[in-house]
């Protein structure tokens, strides 16, 4: 299937490492230009070098904390000029879940949730109305921002509130943006396989005198397909969503954890 992605330009946040870099080379295979965007110089050049000979698409390196306003509005301002448009944009930037145990209620303080909160919800909020009068302008664009599936299940509450947040968030633009040609989409990922994950595997064998193959086959039983799903795999649903072939869905969250948990939603 051609996703008429080629010739189309994004932002992808958080685009140095992990779920964000996969979703950047696989719009770059697409045949998409990239403003890669991390916090961290050094990550975000040598990820869009790699990526950019890789894909043979243009990557454009932006360092900025989503949690600034003021570094927002340079990241989108700059990822405009150096690109000439801006179609994507893909809302990955935020703290790592998942590979600690999530504060208890008395370890929850103000900054604790706000540090999170601010990156993640916020700055999801501040990249969209950055990037909105940019697709308004043209009649068309995706907005797609990656949550989690804390936001169906107990056990982190702050990473609960924030996802629920990003869906809430999800809804009111699209209601607002869809007239003038923007979908806006959530993707809630489970625990999905990235470049830290051996590290991970390794800490906990070590904590809990199993095997790493052991630790693994307990991560994957928490979902339907009794295996870790792969960043890329998340990559390829943002592809789908972010080409024009996706207009069916508006305001919707795709989940894409292997089937996580009991519950049907409908």
């Amino acid at each position: 299937m051609d996703l008429e992605l080629r010739g189309k330009t994004a932002i992808v946040t958080g685009g140095s490492r992990g779920i964000g870099k996969a979703i950047a080379r696989q719009l770059a295979l697409e045949g998409v230009d990239i403003a890669l965007v991390a916090r961290t110089a050094e990550a975000v050049e040598a990820a869009a070098g790699e990526l950019g000979r890789e894909t043979g698409r243009r990557f454009v390196p932006i360092v900025a904390d989503t949690g600034v306003d003021a570094e927002v509005r340079a990241m989108v301002q700059r990822a405009a000029s150096e690109l000439g448009h801006l179609d994507i944009l893909v809302n990955c930037a935020a703290r790592p879940g998942g590979q600690a145990p999530p504060p208890k209620l008395a370890e929850i303080t103000d900054e604790v949730f706000w540090s999170d909160v601010n990156v993640k919800v916020m700055g999801y909020l501040r990249c969209a109305r950055e990037v909105a009068p940019h697709m308004i302008r043209q009649g068309w664009g995706r907005i797609i921002s990656i949550s989690g599936l804390a936001a169906r299940s107990t056990g982190s509450t702050v990473g609960s509130m924030r996802n629920v947040a990003v869906v809430a968030l999800t809804k009111n633009l699209a209601d607002e943006l869809g007239p003038k040609g923007i979908n806006v989409t959530v993707v809630h990922p489970g625990t999905t396989r990235t470049e830290k994950t051996p590290e991970v595997i390794a800490a906990r064998a070590r904590e809990q005198g199993i095997t790493p193959e052991e630790v693994e086959r307990r991560m994957g039983a928490a979902n339907s397909l009794r295996r870790l799903i792969d960043a890329r795999e998340i990559a390829y649903v943002v592809a789908f969503l972010a080409s024009p072939k996706s207009v069916a869905i508006n305001g919707d969250v795709i989940a894409a954890g292997g089937g996580v948990g009991t519950g049907i939603y409908y």
